[in-house]
């Protein structure tokens, strides 16, 4: 196992970062970057993975190799000079050049095949060789490429001698030393020459178990500058590479008219050679464009492209780039990937998922505790609610329990058994979200994620969580769609109809918002059809023993205690706190709690409870009084502000966190800071 840091957390380090979560060799230890929203540091939050914004924090002695994807030449000769010596820092050219391979040749498929099958055809189709021993000094790995440069078969090679493979290697040298060896130019048996770079390989314990080289032939890179001058020497070139292939490989000339096909092509298309063969690119198109046409109009190359060909009407994937020799056009070459089979598999993960969707935590009216009549009120509204059809607008002070009315409606609704799709309305993104996009289909658009939440909510239930959120934009798209019943994707231009049913929630003065201009008068009448007001937690403290005994079997379910109950004075020290966080602030607090237990102790009592409350609100006598010449504005403001310092002080002042723990958007968090000058 190989300890990585990736400096950089641009799309190139998010990509390289969702590649190294999936080989089981590599252990991402930490993710760099000044930017704290670079797409790969919230990748690596959501993954639970250490991030940082210096990499002298990271930068410890178990680490095997650091990937510099910053095209920072003073930091890459900076982390070349404070890396421990073991350490290979592999500069962004080359990890750049590895994330391109990937992002081109492996976005559609690396979640359908095998992991090892993955790796094997990564490091095959690159031109460079690559030989791993192991600590005999045997070959454990060798690639296609290696195989071809050394003319020796991969199944001759694994399990022999490196010197017998080649006898000018100089790897178990670096075995030995445990040095990097980078950039040596080395001249194999038959003559060829080749640029290498040499490198140990550690396990977890930091124990040498192998060593590794990557080697590129000089030989061949001039011999193709030099000898490719016309299309006739490309194909005879390409003709006994193309025919291995699994994958379809078409050329055409400068004209667009066939020239070359190999068998995987016909065992695909269904057309044989002599079809093809002089025929214009379009022959084999049943449904789409040419993309052979669209390059030699570019001159750039299209990857990414799904189409459907031949006479068994296959479902393909396309990557087309052009053939320039002398900076003229001579034609394109075509790799196509039949993914009929594949969008089979998609479907049945679809299914899969929607089935796991079902068996995941959802709640029901029987999840909402308590006997006070203003929860009852809220109760049987909702079961109305459940029976209809309507918009619903839950409306409460953040952590009163709004999502889980609207899991209940959605559960006692006729769309149960269809998706429930949760949506944070704060996000910036929310309209590609909510409504999805149109691909571009000679673009780089991805062909699979263009479908928006509207369209994953399909007959089932859309939540719109803290809905004064939404963005003007989208507040707008939102009121049409309850007016017409469709959506239009972004960049699309035909309407698409649903069924969705929609829920929304806020724990603000919605007609407050109205009134300051921030939300859609339309809308908000729109959504108002049917309110449910559910109460908070201070106006309703007799239901706290009955919320107490269902948090206790939760929270003995996930700490895996064994609290049997709670004493009647902790109860009591409970009622007499007015919980401005509501019933999530009561769970945090009997989470502390029952830490702060005593092992093996079954009864949680006051003293735990105590210990977990904040400090203002621990003593148990006296009465506060007010302070002179105040107004209840003015102590509210005092009261929030101080709520403000004291979340920030407990999550390390990380805005993300303190808004997450008062369950407020990140943007209600940062205008009560503005507003308290807390910033």
């Amino acid at each position: 196992m190989q300890n990585v840091l990736i400096v950089g957390a641009g799309t190139g380090g998010s990509i390289l970062l969702d590649l190294l979560l999936n080989l089981e060799f590599m252990n991402v230890k930490a993710i760099i970057d000044t930017d704290e929203q670079a797409p790969g540091i919230v990748q690596a939050k959501k993954q639970q993975i250490a991030h940082g914004t210096t990499w002298q924090d990271y930068l410890t002695d178990d680490i095997q190799i650091i990937f510099d994807v910053t095209n920072d030449k003073t930091l890459f000769s900076e982390l070349l000079k404070s890396r421990p010596p073991h350490t290979v820092v592999i500069p962004g050219s080359v990890a750049n050049l590895l994330v391109k391979l990937l992002e081109d040749n492996h976005t559609y498929i690396k979640r359908i095949q095998a992991e090892m099958h993955k790796q094997r055809m990564i490091f095959d189709s690159i031109d460079e060789g690559m030989i791993g021993i192991d600590g005999d000094g045997k070959v454990n790995f060798f690639n296609e490429s290696a195989s071809k440069m050394i003319n020796v078969p991969i199944k001759q090679a694994i399990g022999r001698p490196v010197t017998e493979v080649i006898p000018s290697t100089e790897l178990p040298r670096v075995w030995g030393t445990g040095v990097p060896e980078l950039n040596r130019e080395l001249v194999l048996g038959n003559g060829l020459k080749i640029v290498t770079s040499r490198y140990p390989l550690f396990d977890n314990h930091h124990r040498k178990v192998g060593a590794f080289a990557v080697f590129k032939d000089i030989t061949e890179v001039v011999a193709l500058a030099e000898e490719i001058t016309d299309l006739n020497r490309v194909k005879t070139m390409l003709e006994a590479i193309i025919h291995s292939s699994d994958d379809a490989i078409s050329v055409v000339d400068d004209q667009g008219n066939g020239i070359l096909v190999n068998p995987a092509y016909t065992r695909i298309t269904g057309l044989s050679e002599e079809e093809i063969i002089g025929k214009p690119a379009t022959e084999d198109i049943n449904e789409g464009k040419s993309i052979h046409m669209e390059v030699l109009k570019t001159k750039k190359p299209i990857r990414g492209v799904n189409m459907r060909i031949g006479e068994n009407n296959r479902e393909v994937l396309v990557n087309v780039a052009p053939i320039i020799v002398d900076q003229q056009v001579k034609g394109s070459v075509g790799v196509i990937h039949d993914i009929t089979e594949i969008r089979h598999l998609m479907k049945e993960l679809d299914k899969a998922r929607t089935i796991i969707r079902k068996l995941e935590s959802t709640y029901t009216f029987d999840d909402i505790f308590g006997g006070s009549e203003d929860i009852e009120i809220s109760i049987e509204q909702a079961k109305l609610a459940a029976k209809s059809n309507v918009p619903v607008l839950l409306r409460g002070e953040p952590g009163t329990g709004k999502e889980v009315f609207a899991h209940a409606i959605h559960i006692g609704s006729e769309g149960h058994l269809n998706k429930f799709v949760r949506v944070n309305c704060a996000s910036p993104t929310i309209e590609a979200e909510l409504f999805g996009w149109e691909q571009d289909t000679f673009g780089n658009g991805m062909s699979e994620n263009n479908r928006g939440l509207f369209e994953e909510a399909e007959n089932g239930t859309l939540f719109l969580d803290e809905v004064s959120e939404l963005s003007v934009d989208a507040q707008k798209r939102l009121l049409a769609y309850l007016k017409h019943g469709t959506i239009y994707r972004n960049g699309g231009s035909d309407p698409i109809r649903l069924r969705v049913r929609i829920i929304t929630a806020t724990s603000e003065n919605l007609e407050k918002v109205m009134h300051e201009g921030r939300f859609n008068e339309e809308l908000y009448y729109a959504l108002n059809r049917l309110a449910i007001q559910i109460a908070p937690l201070r106006s309703r403290k007799n239901d706290i023993p009955a919320i107490v005994g269902h948090l206790l079997i939760k929270l003995n379910q996930e700490f895996g205690m064994h609290v049997e109950k709670i004493t009647e004075q902790a109860l009591e020290r409970l009622q007499q706190y007015d919980w401005p966080g509501n019933v999530r602030e009561l769970e945090n607090v009997l989470s502390r709690a029952m830490i702060y237990m005593a092992t093996g102790e079954a009864i949680l009592g006051l003293e735990d409870v105590v210990k977990s409350l904040s400090s203002r609100e621990s003593t148990e006598e006296g009465q506060q009084m007010l302070p002179e010449k105040s107004t209840l504005a003015s102590i509210m403001d005092n009261y929030e502000k101080t709520i403000l310092e004291t979340a920030l002080r407990e999550n390390d002042s990380n805005k993300s966190l303190t808004a997450n723990r008062l369950g407020i958007s990140l943007r209600s968090l940062y205008y009560k800071l503005e507003k308290f000058n807390l910033i």
